[in-house]
């Protein structure tokens, strides 16, 4: 037994705890790269988008990681923004306002929508118009990606930033080297408040941000049935 643990008994529970909170946040950062993903590819091949995919670096850190969602979350948000500007620059102003309103049927929000797809992408398929109403007139692009992109940046920017996501496979001891490094092992407790908070805030955005995306996939899976 290690004398930090003779001097603070709590401390091996709190060095599980650590690895667990650790874990977590790891797997919600992969779901959080796939559900990416998966809208990426409704975008690419029904809005005619060319975003990339990306994927999880094993050896990188948790900024790096981080880094990366929100570098394509940007790029959908472009996009959708793209589109957007495309919606309110050939739409007359009456037309481009009902597609904000909450309060008009969704079918006329695609029959609008179908009057510049028609142009913008020379064949304009249902789908295409459905996704693009659902996002733009939704809270998808203004609140759950936003949200996301900020916790992204604040976990990157903190403490936790600069672990590696492969630490696991090295042990207690050098979990606690990368974590803490020179910091006294009685600091541990500081340690996993900070993963508690971030991971809290962070799963529930991410929660909302699959939920909004599964609403997309859903609508495309249904129209190809």
């Amino acid at each position: 037994m290690a004398l930090s643990d003779l001097l603070y008994p709590d401390n091996p529970k709190r060095r599980q705890e650590l690895i667990r909170l650790h874990q977590e946040l790891l797997d919600c950062m992969s779901t959080n790269f796939h559900a990416t993903n998966e809208l990426a590819g409704v975008l690419n091949e029904h809005l005619g988008c060319t975003i990339a995919h990306v994927q999880m670096r094993a050896s990188g850190t948790i900024k790096e990681n981080c880094d990366l969602i929100i570098e394509a979350m940007s790029e959908i948000q472009q996009q959708v923004q793209k589109i957007d500007s495309d919606m309110k620059e050939k739409l007359e102003p009456v037309l481009y306002q009902k597609l904000y309103d909450i309060k008009e049927p969704e079918l006329e929000k695609i029959a609008i929508a179908h009057k510049v797809f028609s142009i913008v992408l020379g064949e304009a398929t249902s789908t295409a118009e459905m996704v693009a109403i659902k996002l733009l007139s939704s809270n998808f692009i203004t609140l759950t990606v936003s949200k996301l992109v900020s916790l992204l940046a604040q976990i990157g920017a903190s403490v936790l930033g600069g672990i590696s996501i492969t630490i696991l496979g090295l042990g207690i001891e050098m979990i606690l080297h990368a974590i803490l490094g020179a910091v006294e092992r009685n600091q541990l407790l500081m340690a996993v408040r900070s993963y508690e908070k971030h991971l809290s805030e962070f799963k529930a955005a991410s929660e909302k941000y699959q939920h909004a995306i599964h609403e997309v996939t859903s609508l495309v899976r249904q129209q190809v049935q």
